[in-house]
């Protein structure tokens, strides 16, 4: 997955996705069959577990939805770039539904005419470059850029918000996406606590501490302690939530492998325990410190 200097996602995909992922749940189903009569129950978790696609979940309010680990990176960015930017977490679920209308939140090179990207912007109507809109950040930004000129946009309707900025042929779209997007931003700005998790596979090379730290710096503003292969910021409010989501939705970038924030811990593995975060004993001499979000990454 092609990242800039700094870790940012720069590229997610050059064209529509076919139908390879139905071509895999159907080997997968094979395999679970063949495991269950030779291996038993273990086996069969082992192949799940390898198998399986990757996968990112978010609860909130009751409510529980999946994400592609792409998609919550990109997510993450944009809500982080609200949070940044003092905005209310209903911009970022605006900001959400909105993606997940145009791209899938996944920064595509294709689209309607000359549409580019997260919110599939046009050069050609001012957007910026292409090389601009494809930077999850820029896009992000103008976006926002553009929200906060409605007027009144945080007592809209997420649709009709929406609409207001992207002036869309199918405005109405937007609402499907309310739910999700609506929990997305609950967690990710931290207003709800140890609400993510993602099931992701041993990153291919090892973290690099300066390259998180940088994408903190341009998500957030926030800077980050480096030691090491480790990352700890410290804030209060709703941000050492924010962050500490952030890092998970963002390891598929960053190579991150443990979060820790007081008595919660991530940990980066294909089970279904790493799709939240795990609440530590008392005693645990693992348990961090309130308001510090440690971030630990591959080593090797």
């Amino acid at each position: 997955m092609p990242r800039t200097s700094r870790g940012a996602l720069t590229l997610a995909e050059e064209q529509p996705r076919g139908r390879a992922a139905r071509v895999l749940a159907g080997v997968v189903g094979v395999l679970v069959v063949g495991v269950l009569g030779v291996a038993g129950y273990q086996g069969f978790q082992r192949v799940v577990h390898t198998l399986s696609s990757q996968r990112c979940q978010v609860s909130a309010g009751g409510a529980t939805y999946t994400w592609a680990p792409d998609q919550s990176s990109n997510a993450a960015a944009i809500t982080a770039i609200a949070v940044k930017r003092g905005l209310p977490p209903r911009a970022a679920s605006i900001a959400l539904a909105t993606a997940m209308q145009e791209s899938k939140v996944r920064n595509v090179r294709f689209g309607d005419r000359d549409s580019l990207g997260l919110f599939q912007q046009r050069p050609s109507q001012g957007w910026g470059t292409a090389e601009q809109i494809l930077d999850p950040e820029y896009s992000t930004n103008t976006f926002y850029d553009a929200l906060v000129e409605v007027d009144g946009y945080t007592e809209m309707d997420i649709a009709e918000a929406a609409q207001e900025v992207q002036r869309s042929a199918a405005g109405s779209a937007y609402a499907q996406h309310e739910g999700q997007a609506r929990a997305t931003a609950s967690v990710l700005s931290g207003q709800t606590s140890a609400g993510i998790g993602c099931a992701l596979r041993d990153p291919e090379a090892p973290g690099d501490a300066e390259d998180l730290a940088a994408l903190l710096r341009k998500d957030f503003g926030l800077a980050g302690e480096v030691d090491g292969a480790t990352v700890t910021v410290r804030s209060d409010g709703d941000l050492p939530w924010a962050v500490a989501s952030w890092a998970v939705a963002r390891a598929t970038d960053t190579g991150a492998v443990r979060v820790t924030l007081d008595r919660y811990r991530w940990e980066r593995s294909m089970a279904d325990t790493s799709l939240t975060f795990t609440r530590l004993d008392a005693d645990d001499s693992g348990a961090g410190d309130p308001g510090h979000v440690v971030i630990d990454l591959a080593t090797s």
